[in-house]
């Protein structure tokens, strides 16, 4: 007997009604992309091992799907040779390319390699998958769409608040209220921890305060500490797990605590600035608010970070991140160009809008007509109809072959068609078809020759 197939572990199939609702999500993302001045680009699946690795910090190293190289992998190492202990010295060996982690890093390197093709202020957006070798659990795979819109080459805070309008559009176009976008500086964290002593481990700090939402203070003071954070700093630190209020208690207690930290005033003043000019731009859908305990476990990340929360009825993480990288570009050769991005997670997007049943019902309609196959001749005179439905940019179809009438009209109702088209001998004879609205039962007949009067209820 043949072994059942299977697909690997956090990756995922996905039927016809869930790509339509996906591919209505991304419709709406594209559009606010472009209405915004964005244009698409995309890049490879894979990209080299050296592109990728380093860039996202121990965590997200880790995370990365090597790809073996073909034919004889091993033939770069030795029998005796320590790599074979070593996973580290041996995963370049046998291993020179990499499923892309994220869209961020690739988007840097195409940057780039064509540079003297573009023009800066470089804004695009990419619509594709990414890879990461995680613990499958709900609203997290280990392959998942990202939708990233970034420019590189502006400086400022312009484009910070460009992107909070963007997320704001976005999620008033999807009908997604009630979401909160989460707003803070790494320079404020840098400042933090220089403030606290933990200045040569900022990298160690911001990774494990990321954390805090997920597993809790305990937990992530356990883990500063595993990574050499003295104790006397975790506990300088305490204030912040406890911080909230209104953002102006919040800047008070930081302008108090930071006071010494040069780095950290400047995130200060910028934060207050962004968030000063948002409210004064306002927000539809949206909320804005600061977090200081907002990281962004990302060792790329300089300026302003942002991670969007669904509405708080939906249990769900972070749907959309993003942040300031101003020398990104700098590890592949080209330093200074400052770049700024965010992207919206599609996949939790879709989960938090099937919990609120918020799409619309039309994606249910893959056609909206649908003629029945009563023979030869009446099959040939459907299938012209439907040639010319379709010229008109109507969705029709005709049963394929010339089945019982009541398995024809069963399968009509499972594809949740509105309008089924009746061409039976009596028609043909007299010219015309019969149209039956399969939500009230009424049938209407028309002329052949005339479809268009009908094309016109459906297109005017």
């Amino acid at each position: 007997m043949a072994q059942k197939p299977s697909i690997p572990k956090g990756t995922r199939d996905f039927s016809p009604h869930e790509v339509a609702r996906r591919n209505y999500i991304i419709g709406i993302i594209r559009q606010q992309f472009e209405l915004f001045g964005f244009q698409p680009i995309e890049t490879p699946a894979m990209e080299n091992y050296d592109t990728l690795m380093g860039k996202y910090g121990e965590e997200g190293d880790r995370l990365i799907f090597k790809v073996l190289n073909s034919g004889d992998f091993l033939k770069k190492v030795s029998p005796g040779s320590k790599s074979l202990q070593d996973v580290r010295e041996l995963t370049p060996l046998i291993s020179e390319k990499a499923l892309r982690y994220d869209l961020t890093v690739p988007f840097a390197r195409y940057v780039v390699m064509h540079q003297n093709e573009i023009d800066f202020p470089f804004k695009r957006y990419q619509v594709q998958p990414v890879w990461r070798a995680d613990r499958p659990q709900r609203g997290r795979f280990r392959e998942f769409y990202q939708c990233d819109a970034d420019v590189v080459g502006a400086g400022g805070i312009i484009q910070e608040l460009e992107f909070i309008q963007l997320y704001d559009r976005v999620f008033t176009a999807l009908g997604l209220g009630g979401v909160t976008i989460k707003i803070n500086h790494r320079k404020i964290l840098s400042g933090i921890a220089e403030t606290i002593g933990a200045g040569n481990h900022l990298t160690d700090f911001t990774v494990a305060l990321d954390k805090l939402d997920k597993i809790g203070r305990e937990k992530v003071e356990a883990e500063m500490l595993e990574k050499g954070i003295p104790a006397e700093a975790i506990e300088k630190a305490a204030p912040l797990f406890e911080l909230g209020g209104t953002a102006s208690k919040q800047f008070s207690a930081l302008r108090e605590l930071l006071s010494r930290s040069t780095t950290g005033m400047e995130g200060v003043a910028e934060l207050e600035e962004i968030l000063s000019l948002t409210e004064a731009l306002g927000l539809e859908s949206a909320s804005c608010k600061v977090d200081i305990t907002l990281a962004r476990g990302l060792n790329y990340y300089t300026g302003a970070i942002f991670e969007v929360a669904a509405p708080e009825t939906v249990p769900m993480g972070s749907i959309g991140g993003g942040g300031r990288y101003d020398d990104l570009t700098g590890i592949f050769g080209l330093p200074g160009v400052s770049g700024v991005g965010i992207s919206f997670g599609l996949d939790r997007i879709y989960l938090v809008m099937e919990a609120l049943d918020l799409f619309p019902a039309s994606l249910e309609q893959a056609v909206e007509v649908f003629c029945l196959n009563f023979g030869k001749e009446e099959a040939r005179a459907a299938l012209r109809l439907v040639l010319r439905l379709r010229s008109r940019g109507i969705r029709a179809d005709l049963y394929p072959d010339q089945a019982k009438i009541p398995k024809q009209f069963k399968y009509a109702d499972r594809k949740k068609v509105p309008y089924v088209v009746l061409i039976g001998n009596e028609e043909l004879q007299a010219g015309t078809f019969m149209v039956k609205d399969m939500a009230t039962g009424e049938q209407q007949a028309y002329d052949l020759e005339q479809w268009e009067s009908f094309s016109r209820l459906l297109k005017p």
